[in-house]
């Protein structure tokens, strides 16, 4: 299932809207700013809610 958030990009501070597809897995995959195109690197934890979501640029 996929779901809309809205997220601050980690590089450039802008909030965009990213697909988040909901499993009972954790994640873990990159996908580029929608404003600045640097690389986010997103992090999913599932859980209760929606699970959590964590982003970070891909030099921490």
């Amino acid at each position: 299932m996929l779901r809309s958030r809205s997220i601050d990009c980690p590089y450039c501070g802008e909030p965009i809207e990213v697909e988040i597809e909901t499993t009972d897995e954790a994640q873990r995959y990159i996908e580029d700013c929608q404003v600045c195109c640097r690389p986010i690197e997103f992090e999913l934890r599932p859980g209760a809610r929606g699970g959590r979501l964590r982003v970070f640029r891909d030099d921490e």
